[in-house]
């Protein structure tokens, strides 16, 4: 198989990107945007010993499955990947994306439960991050080509809300207005970089993030004539760099901040709060978290953030204990405290989960324990592992935004993979004192590979 040659091939699986596996020449091919069983027509971009990847061509056999993908930049855009498979069978593959990573990496072979689907599969995004360039001279907005920073212009995106198109629209007047024109990365040249909105309840923080210090009462008055309830703050960023804030925030319209309130919890939310972007899916997460969680339990939070579900867990059990090396987060979380009057029954340490487990277990010997842990998508450090382990919780829920750090973590805790001369390999016989209850993916991001997943361990009887 060379390099710009045109084959044909059946579809046999999906990778976990939602890309076509395709078995040709003794060459397995990874094709975006194919389905199962589909007879398809590409060309291959690149070969790499016996792995190749490929553009899809023409689907020459269409699956049941296949749908028309209603938006107008789709494949062109990074993001909307699944937009040609219908629901249902979106639901199905994160199910078995799920199951395949746990059983190829974790050595799990354990049911997985059907994936807690969203009401709305489109229009579901509570949150918007645009990066803001130019184009033959004119500002743009719009998401990142597939791994590249080449920006595609765009006028909508249909997994945000209705709103982003008034946001899209009041940027490129206020860049008319004002003369500042979107940010050109490789020049380093332009003013404006990225927009940000965040919707809570009908009310708007937004985040215009520039180069410098510019006047934003223009581009005030032009969201006055759309959004009824906003607060709108300009952040400076002059780094190079991929992130997306610099450390410099002015407030231009309101006070910068709202109150909320979620699952009995009243929280403040501003532009740098971390808060899921499915509104409806993580009430169902969440939710489940606190039906697992024993009201005579003592609760700990680890890798535990801004503190949100520390005070649902607090409010539930005896006491909850958050984990939170971020110094930031942890103070928001004694703030969360403290507006929620959990000052008896909450208590946040900022520090190293790996090192504060023990402390914490110290403390409450002899009451029954639960562990609760939302790792970043790298999952849990080793040392977080031996720790859960030597701890013996009662129970032990996990919450995962990468099927594949979970089936290591989760194998780990399990037994089905030891540590052998420093590396992880399966094994059939090791001991563990805890026992897997459920398994259950929850699809917070339709319309893209991704799944968070929810696993709940108890120990052994």
């Amino acid at each position: 198989m060379e390099k710009n040659e045109l084959h044909t091939g059946k579809v046999i699986s999906l990778g976990t990107e939602g890309e076509g596996i395709i078995n040709t020449e003794g060459t397995t091919v990874f094709v975006p945007f194919c389905l199962v069983q589909e007879e398809v027509s590409f060309k291959v971009l690149k070969v790499k010993g016996n792995i190749a990847y490929g553009k899809l061509e023409k689907v020459l056999t269409p699956s049941k499955d296949r749908v028309a993908p209603p938006c107008p930049v789709f494949k062109k855009c990074g993001g909307c990947s699944l937009q040609h498979m219908n629901y249902t069978a979106q639901a199905d593959f994160k199910r078995q994306t799920v199951a395949r990573s746990l059983q190829k990496i974790g050595g799990i072979s354990a049911e997985v439960a059907d994936t807690v689907t969203c009401d709305n599969e489109y229009r579901y995004r509570n949150k918007l991050v645009l990066p803001i360039g130019v184009l033959q001279g004119e500002t743009i907005l719009g998401f990142y080509a597939p791994h590249s920073h080449r920006i595609v212009p765009i006028e909508d995106c249909l997994i945000e809300a209705e709103w982003v198109k008034d946001i899209i629209r009041a940027v490129k007047s206020f860049s008319k207005i004002s003369g500042h024109r979107g940010y050109d990365e490789e020049k380093r040249e332009g003013v404006l970089r990225r927009i940000v909105v965040r919707e809570i309840k009908g009310k708007f923080v937004i985040a215009l993030v520039a180069v410098k210090n510019i006047n934003l009462s223009a581009f005030a008055n032009l969201l006055k004539e759309k959004f009824e309830n906003f607060t709108l703050l300009l952040n400076i960023n002059p780094s190079s760099g991929n992130s997306v804030f610099g450390k410099e925030w002015h407030t231009v319209y309101g006070g910068g901040y709202f109150d909320a309130e979620d699952l009995g919890i009243v929280y403040r939310a501003g532009a740098n709060t971390f808060l899921q972007v499915n509104d409806e899916i993580r009430t169902k997460l969440y939710s489940r978290v606190i039906e697992e969680a024993d009201c005579d339990a003592v609760a700990l939070d680890l890798y535990s953030g801004g503190g949100m579900l520390t005070a649902m867990l607090a409010k539930k059990c005896q006491k909850a204990y958050g984990i939170e090396i971020v110094e930031e987060a942890s103070r928001c979380a004694d703030e969360l405290k403290v507006r929620n009057s959990l000052e008896d029954k909450m208590q946040n340490i900022c520090g190293d989960v790996g090192e504060n487990i023990e402390q914490v277990f110290k403390k409450t010997q002899g009451k029954k324990r639960i562990i609760v842990c939302d790792p970043p998508r790298k999952g849990m450090e080793r040392s977080v592992v031996k720790a859960i382990l030597r701890a013996e919780a009662d129970k032990v829920i996990l919450i995962s935004c990468n099927p594949a750090t979970l089936a290591r973590d989760l194998g780990i805790l399990t037994g089905a993979l030891i540590e052998r001369d420093g590396e992880l390999v399966k094994c059939e016989t090791a001991a563990s004192p805890y026992e897997i209850m459920s398994i259950t993916p929850f699809d917070m991001f339709p319309q893209t590979p991704h799944v968070e997943t929810l696993v709940c361990l108890r120990t052994k009887s």
